[in-house]
């Protein structure tokens, strides 16, 4: 295998990191309304369970409520259910026609508690950036009879670069994360 392989390889997968990353962010919850809040709810329906956007549309009218609107009614009870076994922190209100959810201002206590979570999950990325570190560095070496030593050196610190570089994006995320989050 040659180098660009291996580098590509790697860029792949600390782009993917990166990517599970944004998304759990996302569904962190910072006092606002956002869909992203509700990304990934799955709802059991028709007897299957199939995700929230399948049976309904997730709308953000003010910065503090979303609203679900169910294209079938009879979904509605399947939905709020969903919503509350999520344990979102969410309390949502079904009118018959749509299920509302009023997002509450966040307490200190839950502030920090939301910043711990988003600290677990860039350490969780972090350790998937130097997992792929060390998976390019084992193809590197298994390549090292073939590869100058000079040349090796240098692929060498391209690769600790990348990872930098990367963790060093994501300590950025999460800083900016941790100030959205301490906003009131």
């Amino acid at each position: 295998m040659d180098f660009n392989t291996i580098k590509a390889n790697m860029q792949a997968a600390t782009a993917k990191a990166q990517e599970a990353l944004r998304h759990d962010f996302s569904g962190l919850q910072t006092g606002r309304a956002t869909t992203a809040l509700l990304d990934g709810l799955m709802v059991e329906a028709y007897g299957s369970v199939v995700p929230l956007n399948q049976v309904g549309a997730v709308s953000v009218p003010d910065a503090r409520t979303l609203s679900v609107t169910v294209w079938d009614k009879s979904q509605l009870k399947a939905v709020e259910k969903a919503i509350v076994e999520a344990n979102l922190g969410l309390n949502p209100m079904n009118d018959g026609q749509m299920i509302r959810i009023n997002i509450p201002p966040l307490s200190e206590e839950r502030r920090n508690e939301i910043i711990r979570i988003a600290n677990r999950f860039t350490e969780d990325a972090r350790v998937s950036v130097r997992n792929a570190r060390r998976d390019a560095m084992d193809a590197l070496k298994a390549e090292k009879s073939s590869i100058p030593e000079d040349d090796f050196k240098r692929y060498e610190k391209e690769i600790q670069d990348l990872t930098d570089q990367t963790i060093a994006t994501m300590d950025v995320k999460l800083k900016e994360k941790e100030a959205e989050l301490k906003q009131v």
